[in-house]
């Protein structure tokens, strides 16, 4: 039996991946969690702790607020979705459920990109591909606001890109690199 990631286990909860999403870019208290995503305090505290459990949130200040102590946490800022494999079969439902609450939301009359695609390509379009999609991420990660933001937008992005094994063992010798 393998035994899963604890960090890829706490972000295959689509709450928690949209929890890390929303403590990007400013910190937020698990009252302010559950009032931004409409689940009960309590909720928000239980998926606050396991992200810091794994290390995905840190600590990033502790304030006075009505006569008691407000902690709020800020996400760990790097890429802890890319490359991981242990559990894909895990985030890509926390991924597809997060999809599918923000497509059903996508605000009306309003442009976005949507595409699918499984292609065979170059090794080196690939390796050009996956280099441009994380700078772009990036740029999109450095650009958040925090939430309700003025002059802000809220948008969606879910991107899961990766080589994918080829059907048969014929497929797999006349592209090498496919494996």
């Amino acid at each position: 039996m393998t035994t899963t990631d604890p960090a890829l286990r706490a972000m295959a909860h689509p709450v928690r991946l949209r929890m890390l999403s929303l403590m990007w870019a400013a910190p937020l208290s698990a009252a302010e969690l559950s009032r931004e995503l409409d689940i009960s305090h309590a909720l928000a505290s239980q998926h606050l702790r396991r992200l810091d459990a794994a290390g995905l949130v840190e600590l990033s200040e502790v304030r006075s607020h009505r006569g008691g102590r407000e902690r709020r946490y800020r996400t760990v800022h790097g890429t802890p979705l890319s490359d991981r494999q242990d559990g894909t079969p895990l985030l890509a439902e926390a991924l597809a459920r997060n999809l599918r609450d923000r497509a059903a939301r996508r605000a009306p009359g309003q442009e976005g990109v949507t595409s699918d695609a499984e292609l065979w390509v170059a090794p080196e379009a690939w390796d050009a591909f996956r280099t441009r999609m994380a700078e772009l991420l990036a740029d999109l990660h450095e650009a958040a606001r925090a939430p309700h933001a003025p002059g802000s937008v809220l948008l969606g992005a879910t991107v899961m890109a990766f080589l994918v094994q080829a059907d048969t063992a014929e497929d797999a010798e006349e592209d090498p690199d496919a494996r």
